[in-house]
């Protein structure tokens, strides 16, 4: 039940009109599992609507000497070819105009779009491809990190975020420990790959249907390329088949493809990458190899801490600022760091430039905070939940122990509570001393557990994105549509989104429509990213709702005599004071209101409070809140083979107040089997000359159901949020991703038992067969 603007919200339990905290089916789910659900490539085609197909480089560094179209402009269907010496804005990137949209002189990197056609079929534009002759002087090509960084090759400068005299901290610790910690990469595997339609409109005008994460950073590029004012630009999504950051800023460069062929041809351009393109043509998430340096006591209480994160941006900016600040605002994961040095390298090297991916950078900084804590329990003999709990934020702001790195006080730190109800459901001490004796007794297969917390910030680091808008129409009959700047991946953001407006208007939910995201309705978004999707859209509708619901309170006050802030909207009716005899129909209190030329749409936003952040000094508050999350994993694994596999998991993760029960333990699993893909599958494999080797699905290496442990418990820990975010839920997009870190270390453990008493793991991610071999000591590093 919702009130009008000053009025007493109600929420009555046991509601079927599925308000907040309802698990509400997803709202294309018979959609999707019907066929029905439109994608980019499902929509019908535009009469006359031309197929893209692009010519890449097969070297990764070379001076483009020489390119020859005139055979694939003869060829077959071919309408328009262009080339980057054709363009006369030629640069684009999200932050810096970094990288050519089509090669203009130096390829930087195998796979790198050199020129593009686009002809009357998809096969007719793919054959013409072939019929180019391109001539390339190589030049010398750094494709390993470790070279980038022996080499001083750095894409943006590097960045260190520091607190106390960490060289006098290290020197004077009664314990200190140093170690090294190599993260490999992750491809997106989105099912429905980059694909954007773009479609000439009159007077200069040009309308994109766009599969991505940001359709207005699509709009400012397309029209930047195009030479066009931004409102000559319109970009609409509906829906994406997963993106999980791969879309977020990857999909510029195709949708500025398709519409420049667009303009050359004066007809609609469809361009869609298949998988083989897509893997070797857009990036992934940042591998990292970081070093580091603890001093600790006896009880494993880390004194200081020097580390240095060094990542493989590729060959341009792209996102790597951003990404490579979270990691930085992430090393401290939910300890307290009371002396820390932490150095951002972001290196420059011939392979596709890294970009977005779930957790955005913070998975990586916090991976080594927690390899610090399973390498100081390893030393002293303890166990590592026992070195976690010593060094976590205190519980309460105020009493020490609660300041990040970078400055931000740590005001909602349930991480203690939260380990210890899961460690009794999981009942993880017993199982341990179970694993003890199994392991005791068996030369060939291990077993390992581990249980791993998180603490996540939610909010774009960058403040200005930490906005959002809303439109939304109430019609005549009572049903309603809302438009708004995010936009739908699967995560269920539209269903919230629908829920949230539903409660509103006190309507069910069937009598809510979303409309497609489109930068013509809602303007100036900001991507669909950093978990804060439902935090900002929800908001904004609600403000919308708000705005109109204050309206209709007035119009029922005036008809039946009262006060507009006794109004109550609920149950598709609305009723004055409670009085049943003062009560009508939601759409017949509508259909009054129009009559009485009252207005029936409105818009909203919504800006984050509290937030702010210095990008020169990496200080301030950068996140509205975090969210926080446990899980407990058992492994076993293979000596001989080193081959791992899943026994169990239990998870009790923090979503608030959750808004979709269903949908947020679905978000987690998913994030969880997504996490423990990057680290014990899914490997990324350059040969020497810059080549992608693991450019498809028969080379790389995802779960699979069969992965799934047949024991996967979720559940939600049940605590509002002490912030105000949108009926007081948290963010869920990201964080369940690091939960699979308890998958890892439950590996290591494993392995531990294996090795001399008190011997380092040397365990690199992902943690394949080979890794664990290498960890073993059976076989050499590459």
């Amino acid at each position: 039940m919702t009130a009008a603007p000053g009025a007493r919200a109600d929420h009555p339990a046991g509601s079927a009109l599925a308000p907040p905290g309802t698990s509400l089916v997803h709202d294309s789910a018979h959609l999707h599992v019907s066929g029905q659900a439109s994608y980019v490539d499902d929509l019908p085609e535009p009469a006359g609507t031309l197929h893209a197909a692009l010519g890449l480089s097969e070297l990764a560094h070379a001076r483009l000497v020489r390119l020859d179209l005139d055979a694939v402009r003869r060829a077959p269907g071919v309408v328009a070819v262009l080339a980057g010496s054709d363009l006369v804005h030629g640069k684009f990137g999200p932050v810096l105009a970094d990288e050519d949209i089509l090669v203009r002189d130096t390829v930087s990197f195998h796979g790198q779009p050199l020129f593009a056609v686009a002809a009357s079929t998809r096969a007719a534009a793919r054959a013409a491809v072939r019929l180019a002759r391109v001539e390339l002087e190589p030049l010398a090509a750094v494709i390993g990190l470790e070279a980038a960084r022996e080499q001083g090759l750095h894409v943006l400068p590097p960045v260190q975020l520091a607190r106390g005299d960490i060289d006098d901290v290290l020197a004077t610790a009664p314990h200190r420990l140093a170690g090294t910690l190599r993260q490999g990469g992750q491809e997106h595997f989105y099912l429905e790959g980059q694909i954007t339609l773009a479609e000439p409109r009159d007077d200069n005008c040009w309308h994109l249907w766009c599969s991505t994460q940001h359709p207005t950073e699509m709009q400012h590029l397309v029209a930047h390329a195009l030479g066009v004012a931004v409102h000559r630009v319109g970009v609409e999504c509906r829906r994406m088949g997963g993106a999980f950051g791969g879309k977020e800023s990857q999909s510029a460069q195709w949708a500025i493809i398709a519409a420049l062929l667009a303009r050359a041809s004066g007809r609609p351009v469809k361009l869609r990458l298949d998988r083989d393109e897509d893997m070797r043509a857009t990036g992934k998430r940042h591998d990292f190899h970081s070093r580091w340096e603890a001093g600790f006591d006896d009880s494993g209480l880390i004194l200081g801490l020097r580390v240095e994160l060094a990542s493989r941006c590729g060959h341009s900016a792209d996102l790597s600022g951003p990404v490579n600040d979270r990691a930085l605002c992430h090393v401290d994961n939910a300890y307290f760091l009371d002396t820390v040095q932490i150095r951002s390298l972001r290196l420059r090297t011939h392979t596709v430039s890294n970009t977005a991916f779930r957790g955005f950078g913070g998975p990586q900084g916090m991976l080594v905070i927690e390899t610090v804590i399973e390498d100081i329990a390893r030393m002293l003999g303890l166990d590592p939940l026992d070195v976690r709990r010593r060094n976590f934020y205190a519980a309460e702001a105020g009493h020490g122990r609660d300041l990040t790195p970078y400055g931000m006080q740590v005001e909602d730190c349930i991480i203690g509570d939260l380990c210890a109800r899961l460690e009794a459901q999981s009942d993880y001490r017993r199982r341990r001393a179970a694993i003890d004796v199994f392991n005791a007794g068996n030369a060939m297969i291990r077993r390992g557990i581990a249980l791993t917390p998180l603490k996540f910030g939610i909010s774009f680091n960058a403040t200005l994105y930490n906005q959002a808008g809303a439109l939304v129409h109430v019609y005549t009959d009572g049903s309603v549509l809302v438009s708004h700047g995010g936009t739908e991946m699967g995560q269920g953001l539209y269903t919230k989104i629908r829920q949230i407006a539903a409660h509103e208007f006190g309507i069910a939910p069937d009598r809510v429509r979303l409309s497609a995201t489109d930068t013509t309705r809602v303007p100036n978004t900001s991507a669909t990213a950093a978990s804060s999707g439902t935090d900002l859209n929800g908001k904004a509708v609600q403000a919308a709702c708000r705005s109109i619901l204050a309206r209709l309170a007035g119009v029922m006050a005036r008809s039946h005599g009262g006060d507009a802030g006794d109004v109550r909207f609920h149950g598709g009716r609305v009723t004055l004071a409670g009085d049943p005899a003062r009560s009508e129909d939601f759409a017949d209190l509508v259909m009054r209101a129009y009559r009485q030329r009252v207005q029936l749409w409105d818009s909203g936003f919504y800006a984050t409070p509290k937030i702010h952040f210095d990008p020169v000094t990496r200080t301030g508050r950068p996140f509205y809140y975090f969210a926080y999350g446990a899980a407990c994993s058992e492994v076993a694994v293979d000596l001989a083979t080193g081959a791992t596999r899943l026994l169990q998991v239990d998870i009790l993760h923090d979503a608030g107040c959750s808004l979709n029960p269903a949908i947020d333990i679905g978000q987690i699993e998913g994030g969880f089997v997504q996490g423990m893909g990057w680290l014990t599958s899914e490997e990324l494999w350059w040969r020497e000359d810059g080549r992608l080797m693991t450019h498809a699905p028969s080379t790389y290496k995802i779960p699979t159901a069969t992965d799934v442990p047949a024991r996967f418990n979720v559940a939600l820990y049940d605590a509002p949020n002490r912030e105000d975010s949108i009926h007081r839920s948290k963010a869920v997009g990201e964080p369940p991703l690091m939960l699979a870190f308890s998958v890892f270390f439950a590996i290591r453990a494993a392995l531990a038992s294996a090795l001399p008493a008190r011997q380092q793991v040397c365990l690199d991610a992902p943690a394949s067969p080979e890794a664990v071999l290498r960890a073993l000591g059976v076989l050499e590093a590459p």
